[in-house]
């Protein structure tokens, strides 16, 4: 979406996409507290949303590190002592709804690892690094993992402070429990949870959202859905 440009920041009908993340777990009644991690250079215009909006669940924006298993960390350490359970979430996803936030909550609570995840629609190939195919995996083994990914605190800080002494390093906070030999239990995401990455993501968003307001203007949808 070009270089210069942080995607959070970007309009969403008519707001800031990260105000659409931030307003959904704001309403969830699952969710006490929010940390937001940022680059240093974020960090004063994400205080001013905060304020503009008025969320009251933001606790802290703390500053992020150079990877993002350092920087979900720092998010974690922030929190209260009084936070057992932890849900990490990508900022640039802001089209799960309120209700589906709530039902992956309750589902989540049965384990102390949880992801949200769809099935894959395309056939998955593995292949070496000159790109010849070494094996095509089943589709009905595959999901493509999604955010929010709930952990109990302390087996999340156990992973981090492991994956630290051995130098392990991922992109993925599941891959942490799963290298710390724990269960991570898939959970049924949404098709319309898309991370924003590019213009047609955010066109997509806009055409989501549109859709819903339509649906709720017209009585086949209520408020509290969305």
């Amino acid at each position: 979406m070009g270089a210069s440009v942080n995607k959070q920041f970007l309009p969403l009908q008519g707001r800031p996409l990260l105000a659409h993340t931030l307003s959904l777990f704001e309403r969830s009644g699952a969710v006490a507290e929010i940390v937001i991690v940022s680059a240093k250079e974020d960090r004063e215009r994400i205080a001013e949303l905060v304020r503009t909006e008025g969320f009251q669940k933001v606790s802290a924006i703390v500053l992020g590190g150079e990877e993002r298993q350092e920087s979900v960390f720092a998010g974690v350490k922030a929190l209260s002592s009084l936070i057992q359970r932890v849900a990490v979430h990508d900022g640039a996803r802001p089209l799960l709804t309120c209700l589906e936030l709530n039902r992956f909550f309750t589902e989540a609570e049965k384990f102390g690892a949880a992801i949200m995840a769809v099935p894959v629609k395309d056939t998955i190939k593995r292949v070496d690094a000159q790109g010849k195919v070494l094996e095509t995996p089943p589709r009905e083994t595959l999901r493509a993992v999604q955010t929010p990914q709930v952990f109990a605190r302390s087996l999340l800080e156990e992973a981090h402070h492991k994956a630290r002494e051995a130098g392990y390093l991922t992109t993925d906070d599941a891959a942490l429990i799963e290298w710390l030999g724990h269960p991570v239990q898939t959970l049924m995401g949404s098709l319309e949870n898309i991370k924003i990455t590019t213009p047609e993501d955010l066109d997509l968003a806009e055409a989501i959202l549109a859709k819903r307001m339509n649906q709720v203007n017209h009585g086949d949808r209520s408020l509290d859905s969305l």
